[in-house]
C-alpha cells in the first residue's frame, strides 16, 4: 500500500528527502523522552530517512494540503506471523500536538491494520509517565492489559549502566474493533 488517507493527512511511505522534517521534531529532547529515538542531529536524520524509505515500518504523516511531514507511526508486524499481530507507536513534531493528528493517523492505522492486513491483534507500550500518549491509546479503543516494572531501557548512565523505564501495554483485539467500528 503507497499511501492512506484521513479528512486532514496523507499516511504514506518514508522517502530519503523526509529528512528535514524528520529533524525539526526528532531534534527535541522533549520529543523522545519516553521512547527508544535519541535527539538527532541533521545527518542522523538524513539516514534514518533513507533507511525508513527502505522499509514498510515507519509512515510518514503528512498534511493533506501542504504536504508537509509533521510526524510518523511505526506500525510492524511481530513474530511469528502466523499470530497476526501488529504493534504500533507514534512520535509527532510538538508544533502540531494537541490538534487531533495522532489520533486521526493512529485511528486509520488501525483501520488499515484490521480491515486490510487482517490483524488479529494490535498492541502498544507507553510510559506510565507519558499521559497523553496513554490516553490517545484509550481514547482509540486499546485496553491497558498490564503495568510492567523497569522492563525496557533506551539510554544508559555515564558508566554505561542502563535507565530502566516502566511500561504500559495495550492491546486490541480484531473482533473488539470491529463491535466499536461497525460500517
Amino acid at each position: 500500500m503507497a499511501s492512506l488517507e484521513t479528512e486532514r493527512l496523507i499516511l504514506r511511505r518514508f522517502t530519503p528527502d523526509d529528512w528535514r522534517d524528520l529533524h525539526e521534531y526528532l531534534s527535541q529532547p522533549e520529543v523522545v523522552k519516553y521512547d527508544a529515538e535519541v535527539v538527532c542531529n541533521e545527518e542522523e536524520c538524513r539516514e534514518k530517512a533513507a533507511a525508513r524509505s527502505q522499509g514498510e515500518a515507519f509512515w510518514a504523516v503528512c498534511l493533506k494540503d501542504t504536504g508537509k511531514m509533521i510526524g510518523h507511526v511505526y506500525f510492524s508486524q511481530k513474530d511469528p506471523p502466523d499470530f497476526r499481530t501488529w504493534e504500533i507507536g507514534y512520535i509527532f513534531n510538538p508544533a502540531y500536538w494537541r490538534r487531533g493528528y495522532a489520533t486521526e493517523a493512529a485511528r486509520r492505522i488501525l483501520q488499515y491494520g484490521f480491515k486490510e492486513l487482517g490483524a488479529h491483534r494490535i498492541e502498544a507500550g507507553c510510559s506510565p509517565d507519558n499521559p497523553p500518549s496513554w490516553r490517545l491509546l484509550e481514547r482509540l479503543g486499546l485496553r491497558r492489559e498490564g503495568h510492567f516494572k523497569e522492563n525496557v531501557f533506551f539510554r544508559t548512565d555515564d558508566r554505561g549502566q542502563p535507565i530502566w523505564f516502566d511500561s504500559y501495554m495495550y492491546g486490541m483485539l480484531e473482533k473488539e474493533y470491529s463491535v466499536n467500528h461497525e460500517e
